[in-house]
């Protein structure tokens, strides 16, 4: 059973900096996408950041050049360290692991959400 866990969520200030991390356990060979989205109360998820197995990385307009997002392939782990926070940026974060694979060959889940960590930004 592949499971996604989250860590890191929290109170901040408008423009201090928050670092979620994220670690996928399990029946893991490798994971194709790992990444972070976010869901604003009456707003629809949206993505902020992800990072591919190869070291791409894709972020959304509204976090680039504040939000970094690091991975550890070794350790199936993803990281988004957030500075210059902002009150929009206030959500429920959500971790992503799309396309995991137990083998060369086999891919036993093709997508799985973790439980989601609360971040606030407010003074």
């Amino acid at each position: 059973q592949v499971q996604l866990v989250e860590s890191g969520g929290g109170l901040v200030q408008p423009g201090g900096s928050l670092r979620l991390s994220c670690a996928a356990s399990g029946r893991i060979f490798s994971i194709n996408v790992m990444g972070w989205y976010r869901q604003a109360p009456g707003k629809q998820r949206e993505l902020v950041a992800e990072a591919t197995h190869s070291g791409s990385t894709n972020y959304a307009d509204s976090v680039k050049g504040r939000f970094t997002i690091s991975r550890d392939n070794a350790r199936n782990t993803v990281s988004l360290q957030m500075n210059s926070l902002k009150p929009d940026d206030t959500a429920v974060y959500y971790c992503n692991a799309d396309t995991i694979w137990i083998s060369r060959t086999v891919v036993s889940v093709p997508t799985l959400w973790g439980q989601g960590t609360q971040v606030t930004v407010s003074s």
